[in-house]
């Protein structure tokens, strides 16, 4: 019997080999870096290089000299390590000193020194330069008129923004280098909380002219996200209606936002004690009512919230926001306002897996928080290329998959190379078999409907 499958004593059953599990995010890359597209790097770089120069002043601010690898240079060769799925820092250093890399020209540079300055320059340079271009896209996103959802189109007629906030955690560092070597536990990168735009899928500001990005990161990944309420809280504006999930769920913030002139929607715990107030619509399947929550704690609701419950298929679902009257948010739109909170799910995901977050480079956090910035920052240009297609189909941006028109530009590269075509806008509008228009899929919309009661009137 062969001893690298099976292994016998005299009181033991003959055991199979198992090999180990493999955490698929810490496996090496071993893809070739994706081919460089001139129509591509010239979107790129009108957007971000302008943005790069402009902080030269800054840079010198922090003390730092113009080396070789300045600002401009290291930026545009993290972004294309990222766009380009580059799998290792010696294989960027092996582009760099054979071709210009976007705006970055050729530079004779060692391994070692690129891998220095990765670990020390700062990150918030990076930051920077997001909070730098959000304004562009923003105002990009504005001028357009591709259509919006019937529930966002109503819902800014009454509120001035539409923002979602929600928490991720980051994944596990390698223990390879530095002080996590031979630490007995895979650490976790942290915690990262976005704000996010419902209308655009931006991340959003706190001013469109200061461009004030709203991402933090805590380096402990237990971290709640109540936590970060202190910090959400001084950049809420009134007029705004936000979209939470129950890690959010507070009396005390509920009170905060009813008298800051800020709306929100969430939902509701099923085991939360009420006192109703008003009815506004009851049936078998649905109930709006008026409550006053927390009725038997020491620290109850001290404002009046309007409970929205649903029932789905024979599962109650319950939603709470302090949006009293029914014509502002009608009780359908209550429940679908807050299934578009997903969208920064999405979000999470598609930076996570799509642009790699998921595959953190280094266990330093100088290295995690420039790896977060650079990717948010092609997340923001993703979701603006993914706009301007909806824009061109005449769609709105929820009808559009994100991950196609990233994966779309591969073939958009092939035709550019063949001469087929030149605009990377128009050539993902015209495709009708890759996938960039959401396929319908009617029996599950039917299976939806189905379930919804009738008296919601969708």
């Amino acid at each position: 019997m062969h001893l690298a499958y099976f292994s016998m004593t005299n009181n033991s059953k003959p055991k199979q080999y198992r090999p180990p599990d493999i955490n698929r995010d810490h496996a090496r890359p071993r893809t070739a870096p994706a081919p460089s597209n001139a129509a591509v790097e010239s979107r790129l770089t009108d957007l971000i290089s302008p943005a790069t120069y402009g902080l030269t002043n800054y840079y010198h601010q922090l003390g730092l000299r113009w080396r070789v690898l300045n600002l401009p240079i290291m930026v545009a060769l993290v972004l294309t390590m990222i766009w380009r799925q580059v799998p290792s820092v010696s294989t960027l250093v092996q582009m760099i000193t054979r071709e210009k890399i976007m705006w970055a020209p050729r530079v004779d540079v060692s391994q070692q020194a690129l891998s220095l300055r990765l670990r020390c320059l700062p990150a918030e340079l990076f930051a920077e330069v997001f909070q730098a271009i959000l304004p562009q896209l923003l105002a990009r996103a504005v001028a357009r008129t591709r259509p919006q959802p019937p529930v966002i189109a109503g819902a800014m007629r009454h509120f001035d923004r539409l923002w979602i906030v929600d928490a991720a955690t980051l994944e596990a560092l390698f223990r390879k280098v530095g002080v996590l070597r031979g630490a007995p536990d895979v650490p976790l990168g942290g915690k990262l909380l976005a704000l996010l735009d419902l209308a655009t899928k931006l991340p959003s500001p706190r001013r469109v002219a200061s461009g004030d990005i709203r991402l933090w990161l805590d380096d402990d990944p237990n971290t709640n996200e109540k936590a970060f309420l202190d910090e959400l809280k001084e950049l809420l504006q009134a007029g705004t209606l936000l979209i939470f999930d129950r890690g959010f769920y507070s009396f005390p913030f509920f009170d905060w936002l009813t008298e800051q002139g800020l709306w929100f929607v969430t939902r509701a715990r099923d085991l939360a004690s009420f006192r109703v107030e008003q009815v506004l619509f009851q049936s078998p399947n649905v109930r709006d009512r008026i409550i006053a929550l927390g009725m038997y704690r020491s620290n109850p609701c001290r404002h009046r919230v309007r409970l929205v419950e649903v029932c789905i298929g024979g599962l109650w679902h319950r939603y709470l926001t302090n949006v009293l009257d029914p014509t502002v948010l009608s009780t359908a739109d209550v429940m679908d306002l807050y299934g578009r909170r997903w969208c920064i799910e999405e979000a999470f995901l598609q930076v996570k897996r799509l642009l790699g977050l998921a595959y953190l480079w280094t266990g330093a956090q100088n290295g995690i928080e420039m790896q977060i910035w650079a990717t948010w920052l092609l997340y923001g240009v993703l979701i603006d290329l993914s706009d301007a297609v909806a824009q061109e189909l005449n769609l709105p941006l929820d009808q559009i998959s994100v991950e196609m028109v990233y994966r779309g530009l591969y073939h958009f590269c092939g035709a550019y190379q063949r001469g087929e075509a030149t605009d990377p806008v128009a050539y993902l509008a015209a495709q009708t078999d890759l996938g960039i228009v959401k396929r319908r899929r009617k029996y599950r919309e039917r299976a939806r409907l189905d379930k919804i009661p009738i008296e919601l009137n969708l």
